[in-house]
């Protein structure tokens, strides 16, 4: 059983940072990637960034310069440095971790303020 536990929400003026972190346990292999995805009220939920075992990353094209996403491999944990936060960020963010399945977390709410 694989499980995914996220912490490091809160709630941030404009231009301030945060940063997620999302630790998974369980029987995990080591090629996997590990993701972030948010979700705002009323829309779906998208890919904000994305790094592989081999520490491979891409990120879309509006948290670019602003986030950055890392990983450390023996602790199965991966992180989001956001910074330069803006109002329009405010969402859910969860955790994906992908193996030969796709595992979430619980989520963690940010929340921006203008």
């Amino acid at each position: 059983q694989v499980q995914l536990v996220e912490s490091g929400g809160g709630l941030v003026q404009a231009g301030g940072s945060l940063r997620l972190s999302c630790t998974a346990s369980g029987s995990i292999s080591r090629l996997n990637t590990m993701s972030w995805y948010r979700q705002a009220p009323g829309k779906q939920r998208d890919l904000v960034a994305a790094i592989t075992s081999y520490g491979s990353a891409n990120y879309v094209d509006s948290v670019k310069g602003r986030f950055t996403i890392s990983r450390d491999s023996a602790k199965n944990t991966v992180y989001l440095q956001m910074n330069s936060l803006k109002p329009e960020d405010t969402a859910v963010y969860y955790c994906k971790l992908r193996t030969n399945w796709d595992y979430w977390g619980q989520g963690t709410q940010v929340t921006v303020s203008s």
